[in-house]
């Protein structure tokens, strides 16, 4: 199994999991075709140009972990958008 593969099982976990690590969140939305745009302070955006689909995250610090609650939003995201079943 890719290690996205993993990362995006992991993400769609219930109940979310506490162990997700920003890089891991980022490199799995990239993989999938987001792109991030960066915006004043840790506020971060990802964007999907054929599904015309937007994430907006908080980049965690100095933790790297995702907070839950993006967690949660981000898998179910990825769910209304057919990335996950």
């Amino acid at each position: 199994m890719a290690k996205h593969d993993k990362v995006l099982d992991k993400l769609c976990a219930k109940p979310p999991p506490a162990d997700i690590k920003w890089d891991e969140l980022k490199g799995l939305l990239e993989h999938l075709g987001y792109t991030m745009q960066k915006n004043s302070g840790s506020r971060r955006k990802f964007f999907h140009k054929e599904k015309d689909a937007l994430i907006c995250c908080h980049q965690p610090h100095p933790s790297p972990d995702v907070d839950k609650g993006c967690i949660a939003d981000v898998a179910e995201h990825l769910r209304t958008h057919g990335f996950t079943k």
